[in-house]
């Protein structure tokens, strides 16, 4: 039988390579004023000026081959993608690029960033840095010898797929990792842990961190932090009681809780300065955990310059209540045989000791 070598046309007729296009990029430093800019990039420009010099040769491209990004353009399509927590589509139109150009870029801008860490997010480590933190929580609401406030919060995610994915469904029903994160008076980030699912305990979180281990071995001497009832009580972690029967645990009670809020504005605000956290990330599961470690640095930058916040979206704030709307009966229930370990005489010195005397 004879073929007709004419009758099959080739690959590149089939599918012709699409022509290259340069999209125009704007200058946005230029195009908007420092209130609009605050809007779509979460930062003042000063800020953002100081970020992209700070990592500029960390994400600057060897050659400038092919029309490629300038390091200043990749920290604003990686900042407009973390304002709007859309597509990557959206983020690279807005930036003029394609969206396979602007998945490397938010990747490589957040890795960069996340490599910040250490000089970013740190608990107090000198003596004279511990007693400041400790003062500044002991004028809140004259709780001693407290150096951070702990708890999780989810960062939505989509579904990473394979035979573990269902461990990352949280007990809201949706995919999400479970961060830790301990902030100060200043709602700053001191430590984060990004790398546990959904249905991950805060206990067992806490339990299998570095900072456990740090407070075990006494590198903060003799501070404390204080939790919600989801932790256990320890020498160095304190949370509420759930039975009152004195006025001293009436006392460390009320201390303890508006003590412990400052964590809770520190979601408030990080997740409403990057509204992505809440409205769920479409990213491979180790860009997430980068991702999220990058926001927490930038959000403690943004709070060192003093950047406004910026105005509430309702569509953003409504995903921002559904993920951070806690379960708390359910959260009391499972964390009954945690709070009662009175073996350990911490939280009893600490109200005998101390409240009583109030």
């Amino acid at each position: 039988m004879d073929f007709d070598i004419n009758a099959y046309s080739s690959d590149e007729e089939q599918f012709p390579r699409r022509p290259k296009i340069i999209r125009n990029r704007p200058n946005h430093f230029e195009e908007w004023d420092e209130t609009d800019f605050i809007a779509r990039f979460r930062l003042s420009k000063r800020t953002t000026e100081n970020l992209i010099e700070e990592i500029e040769e960390l994400i600057t491209h060897p050659t400038e081959r092919n029309d490629c990004l300038s390091a200043e353009n990749q920290v604003l399509l990686t900042l407009r993608f973390l304002a709007t927590g859309s597509f990557l589509s959206v983020a690279g139109d807005f930036c003029g690029v394609h969206k396979s150009t602007a998945s490397r870029t938010v990747k490589r801008v957040t890795v960069a960033l996340a490599n910040l860490r250490h000089r970013y997010i740190k608990m107090p480590q000198t003596y004279e840095e511990i007693l400041t933190c400790r003062q500044q929580f002991f004028n809140i609401a004259r709780f001693p010898r407290c150096i951070g406030a702990i708890d999780c919060s989810h960062v939505k995610i989509q579904s990473p797929g394979g035979d573990s994915a269902e461990i990352f469904r949280n007990r809201k029903q949706f995919f999400s990792l479970n961060v830790q994160t301990v902030s100060d008076t200043n709602l700053k980030i001191l430590d984060i842990v990004s790398r546990w699912p959904g249905s991950a305990h805060d206990a067992h979180i806490f339990r299998n961190s570095a900072l456990c281990a740090r407070f075990e071995m006494g590198q903060f001497r003799d501070s404390v932090l204080v939790g919600d009832s989801g932790y256990p009580v320890k020498k160095y972690l304190v949370t509420p009681l759930l039975n009152i029967n004195s006025n001293a645990e009436n006392l460390y009670n009320e201390s303890l809780i508006r003590t412990r809020n400052v964590v809770e504005r520190s979601y408030g605000v990080w997740k409403r300065r990057f509204p992505c956290l809440a409205m769920g990330l479409r990213l491979k599961l180790d860009t997430v955990q980068a991702l999220t470690v990058a926001t927490a640095i930038l959000h403690n930058v943004a709070v060192n310059e003093n950047d406004i916040l910026p105005a509430v979206n309702p569509e953003q704030e409504a995903a921002i209540n559904i993920v951070n709307n806690v379960d708390e009966e359910l959260l009391a229930t499972q964390a009954v045989g945690l709070n009662y370990n009175l073996n350990n005489q911490s939280r009893l010195n600490l109200i005998n000791n101390y409240f009583a005397r109030l």
